[in-house]
C-alpha cells in the first residue's frame, strides 16, 4: 500500500512546481515588455542635460504629452484628409464647378489642406513620437513639405478672400476681371512662390552652425532669419485676409443702411448673419494660427525654454485643426457644391436601390438633400444684387 501511495504524492508536487515556474516566466516576460515599451516612449527625453549642438534638445515631450499629441494627430489627420479629398472629388467631377474661379480657389485650398494632413502628421510623428534621427537633407525635405502645405493653404484663403472682395466691390464687371484663365494663372503663381519659399532651407538657406545658435529652437537646421521671413510673410497674408473680409462686411453694411421698410429689415438680418459668418471665419483662422506664429516670433528673438517648446508642439497641431475646419467653412456651405454632393449620393443611392429595392427611402433622401438652402450663397447673391442697384443709382445720378 505504501508503494502505491508514493507516486500519487509526487504528481501534485510536480504540478505545483510547474505552475510556479510558469508564473515566474510570465512575470519576467511582462516586465521585459514593459521595459521595452518604456524605453521606446522615453528614449526621446534624455536624462542628462544636452548641449546646444545636440539633436536631443529638440525632443522635449514626455510620455504623457507624446501620447496626447499622438492621439490628436491620429484622429485629426485622417478626418482632414477624407474631408478635403471629398471636396476635391466633387469639384473635379463637375464640369460646371471646374469652370468657376471661386471653386478653383476652393479646390486649391482643399489640395493644400490634404497635403497638410499627410506631411504634417507623418513629419510630426516621425520626429516627436518615433524620434527618427534623419539626415539634415531628409529632415528639411519633410519640413519643406509641411511648410508648402500650410503656406499654400493660407495663400488659397487669400485668393478666396480677394475673389469675394472683387465680387462685392466690382460686381458689374466681376466676370470680366476674374476669368478662369486668370484664376489658373493666380494659382500657378501661388504654388510656384509657395514651393520656392518652402524649400529654401533645403536649397541652401539653412543654419550655418547646424544645430547650435543662431539655429531655431523649434526646428533643427533652420536659420532664425529664414524663420523670421516666413512668419512675416504669413502674417502679411493673414492681415490681407482680415482687411478683405472687413471691407466686404463694411460694403454690405453700407448697402443695408440704404434700404428701408420691411425689405430693409429682412436684409438687415442678412447683414447680421453675414457678419457672424465672416466673424466666425476670422476667429477660427486667427485662433488656430496666432499661437504657433507667436512662438515662432519669440524663437527669433529669445532662447525658448523646454516648456515653451512643448507648448509650441501643442499649438502647432491647431494649424492642422484649421485645415480640418476649412472644408466646412468654405466648401460644404456652398449650395452648388452641396448640390453636386447630393447628386453623387443620389447616384450611389440609385445603384443601391437597384439591388435592394428601397425606392421610397432614396427618393426621400434626394428630396431632403435638394431642398437644403445655403445661407452664405444667398447672402452673397443678395449683396451682389444690392451692389448692382447702388451702382445703377449712382450712374443715373451722374447722368442727370
Amino acid at each position: 500500500m505504501q508503494k502505491d501511495q508514493k507516486p500519487k504524492m509526487i504528481w501534485p508536487l510536480i504540478l505545483l512546481n510547474l505552475h510556479v515556474a510558469m508564473e515566474a516566466e510570465l512575470k519576467d516576460t511582462t516586465e521585459n515588455s514593459l521595459e521595452v515599451t518604456s524605453s521606446w516612449l522615453n528614449d526621446c527625453s534624455p536624462a542628462a542635460p544636452v548641449g546646444n549642438g545636440s539633436l536631443e534638445r529638440y525632443y522635449v515631450l514626455n510620455q504623457t504629452e507624446r501620447m496626447a499629441i499622438g492621439s490628436i494627430l491620429f484622429l485629426t489627420g485622417p478626418i482632414t484628409l477624407l474631408e478635403n479629398i471629398l471636396v476635391l472629388g466633387i469639384i473635379c467631377s463637375s464640369a460646371t464647378l471646374r469652370r468657376r474661379p471661386s471653386y478653383l480657389f476652393i479646390a486649391s485650398l482643399a489640395l493644400a489642406d490634404a497635403f497638410a494632413s499627410c506631411f504634417f502628421t507623418i513629419s510630426f510623428l516621425d520626429f516627436h513620437l518615433f524620434c527618427r534621427h534623419d539626415t539634415p537633407a531628409a529632415y528639411l525635405f519633410k519640413l519643406g513639405g509641411v511648410t508648402m502645405s500650410f503656406t499654400g493653404s493660407v495663400g488659397s484663403l487669400l485668393l478666396t478672400a480677394l475673389d469675394r472682395y472683387l465680387c462685392i466691390y466690382q460686381a458689374p464687371i466681376y466676370k470680366v476681371l476674374m476669368t478662369r484663365q486668370r484664376a489658373l494663372l493666380g494659382l500657378l503663381a501661388l504654388w510656384t512662390v509657395t514651393a520656392v519659399i518652402s524649400f529654401l532651407p533645403l536649397m541652401g538657406w539653412r543654419c550655418p552652425t547646424k544645430l547650435s545658435p543662431p539655429c531655431s529652437n523649434l526646428f533643427p537646421y533652420v536659420d532664425h532669419r529664414y524663420l523670421a521671413c516666413w512668419v512675416s510673410f504669413i502674417l502679411v497674408v493673414l492681415l490681407l485676409i482680415i482687411v478683405s473680409y472687413t471691407l466686404i462686411l463694411w460694403k454690405a453694411h453700407q448697402h443695408e443702411a440704404s434700404v428701408t421698410g420691411l425689405q430693409g429689415q429682412a436684409r438687415l438680418r442678412m447683414d447680421i448673419h453675414l457678419a457672424r459668418t465672416l466673424g466666425l471665419i476670422l476667429v477660427i483662422m486667427v485662433g488656430c494660427w496666432l499661437p504657433a506664429l507667436s512662438f515662432m516670433l519669440a524663437d527669433v528673438s529669445v532662447n525658448l525654454r523646454p516648456d515653451q517648446q512643448r507648448a509650441f508642439a501643442f499649438c502647432s497641431t491647431l494649424c492642422l485643426v484649421n485645415s480640418s475646419v476649412n472644408p466646412l467653412l468654405y466648401a460644404l456651405r456652398c449650395r452648388d457644391l452641396r448640390g453636386e454632393l447630393c447628386q453623387m449620393l443620389g447616384r450611389l443611392c440609385g445603384s443601391w436601390r437597384s439591388r435592394s429595392g428601397a425606392d421610397d427611402q432614396c427618393r426621400e433622401e434626394r428630396s431632403n438633400c435638394s431642398s437644403s438652402v445655403d445661407n452664405e450663397e444667398r447672402m452673397g447673391r443678395y449683396t451682389v444684387s444690392v451692389c448692382k442697384e447702388v451702382d445703377q443709382r449712382q450712374h443715373n445720378t451722374a447722368e442727370q
